[in-house]
């Protein structure tokens, strides 16, 4: 964690949040509206990353979603290519090269990810901060409204507020369900009286009013209060970690401008508009130096530069830097840390191609039927009763074969005389073993199982079997 700013004094700035008061009650956030180069490069690449999120569940390939994330049928598309239960340690992979990316972007970068790219982020402060502004005013307005009496004026207002809210919620909750069933099922659920399909509908609900209540009321208490992000700062931040920081070594002491020049004695950069302080969507001031509230959103970079243009003075009092940066006028990226850590991501990176490059296109998973041992059969043969589950994972449709490669067993096919398995689908069978009585040696022995596709073996799996041994003659 960088230093605290040793030029700032309030001792108790971390003492409680900035949206709790001293009575515990909730300290509503009005963050004034800012405009600035950084907010407008937010807001275009806002529109971006929202045209993303929104056309991504539409996006097909062959037919077949480009991302789905089922955790119902526990199924996942990511970026066309599938992954089953059975590809299990393919997600810990990828899980675990987006856990180390993550903290190397953040020992370099801090948290830029929230203030630019969070979907949090997007959605409040892009969209229905936005919807805010234009309905009820800037932050004055609001706090003049919501603390007035309830007139006509409020009630349409709010009204049509939370009206707009809740549709964009609704369209957010859809969205949400498009990534986890697929769109066409989610046509399915709306196209249908909620009778039809009442856990489909209950979960549109559900997702909407979990929208609904985040951005109307819980708001940037989801940064400070639920995710866990801000917390990891204290051990993945050092010196050399870049974040939207105050430069106490120019600004202090503060103090606003006198007309007087007699007045001007020997100051700092920051003339103490805490303009800082009345855009940030948390609270805070950013003067204290990081803390955990701060999501770098940059509203107090484009606030400050406004009243330094206007006073005459260099931009930049607030801006992306480090704490050496500005103690010492030295910038390191590349430190122990980072290559520690970039090593250890090319290192996951390459064993998660790795993986890929060998994964086979069809699995097989063989158990015996539960509840039942053997069964003995009127020609003198015993049987055992198995469940194999069959994986395609390819885009065509796959026909195998089970033979057995153990001596005087055969297999018999339930229903059926091979397995035919169509594009990106789990199929589930049944098949007898099947020995001669007379033949069996020992209660318990294993067999040998071969998946026969194209003519080729593809797979083997072992089993037992299980019979009454035979009684010498």
């Amino acid at each position: 964690m960088a230093k605290k700013n040793p030029h700032t004094n309030p001792e108790n700035f971390r003492d409680a949040l900035a949206t709790v008061k001293e009575d515990g009650k909730r300290n509503w956030v009005y963050p004034k509206k800012v405009s600035g180069i950084f907010y407008r490069y937010r807001t275009y690449l806002s529109w971006l990353l929202l045209a993303i999120l929104f056309t991504g569940p539409f996006i097909q390939v062959d037919g077949r979603p480009w991302l789905l994330f089922n955790i119902f049928e526990r199924k996942f598309i990511i970026f066309g290519a599938v992954f089953w239960p059975q590809d299990t340690h393919l997600l810990i992979f990828l899980l675990l090269i987006f856990m180390v990316f993550i903290i190397l972007f953040t020992v370099i970068f801090g948290r830029v990810w929230c203030g630019w790219a969070c979907p949090q982020t997007l959605f409040m402060e892009m969209v229905f901060r936005k919807i805010e502004y234009a309905i009820e005013g800037d932050a004055n307005r609001q706090r003049t409204l919501n603390e007035g009496p309830w007139s006509v004026e409020k009630i349409v207002k709010k009204g049509v507020k939370l009206l707009v809210f809740a549709i964009i919620s609704l369209l957010i909750g859809h969205l949400v369900m498009a990534y986890l069933i697929g769109v066409d099922q989610v046509k399915e659920i709306v196209s249908q009286p909620p009778t039809q399909n009442m856990a489909g509908f209950v979960g549109l609900l559900a997702f909407s009013g979990i929208f609904m209540f985040v951005f109307t009321w819980f708001r940037e208490q989801a940064c400070l209060v639920v995710c866990p992000y801000g917390r990891l700062q204290g051990v993945l931040l050092d010196d050399n970690s870049i974040n939207v920081m105050y430069d106490y070594v120019r600004g202090e002491p503060r103090g606003p401008l006198r007309k007087s020049q007699a007045e001007i004695s020997p100051k700092g950069d920051c003339v103490d508009c805490s303009l800082c302080v009345q855009v940030c969507p948390t609270g805070i001031d950013i003067r204290n130096g990081i803390q955990m509230e701060c999501v770098n959103c940059t509203a107090c970079i484009d606030a400050c530069d406004e009243v330094m243009l206007k006073v005459d003075r260099p931009k930049g009092l607030i801006r992306y830097a480090s704490e050496n940066s500005i103690q010492k006028g030295v910038q390191k990226l590349m430190t122990t840390r980072v290559k520690a850590y970039s090593l250890v991501l090319i290192v996951l990176i390459l064993g998660f191609v790795s993986l890929i490059a060998t994964r086979e296109d069809l699995e097989a998973t063989v158990t015996r039927f539960p509840g039942m041992t053997y069964q003995m059969r009127d020609n003198g043969t015993v049987s055992n009763l198995y469940q194999i589950t069959l994986i395609n994972k390819t885009f065509q449709e796959q026909s195998v074969d089970l033979q057995s490669l153990s001596e005087d067993v055969s297999v018999e096919l339930v229903g059926t005389s091979n397995l035919v398995l169509q594009p990106q689908s789990k199929v589930e069978g049944r098949f007898f073993l099947v020995k001669n009585q007379t033949k069996v040696s020992v209660p318990q022995e294993k067999v040998n199982l071969s998946l026969i596709h194209e003519g080729e073996e593809i797979d083997q799996i072992n089993t037992s079997f299980m019979a009454p041994v035979a009684k010498k003659q």
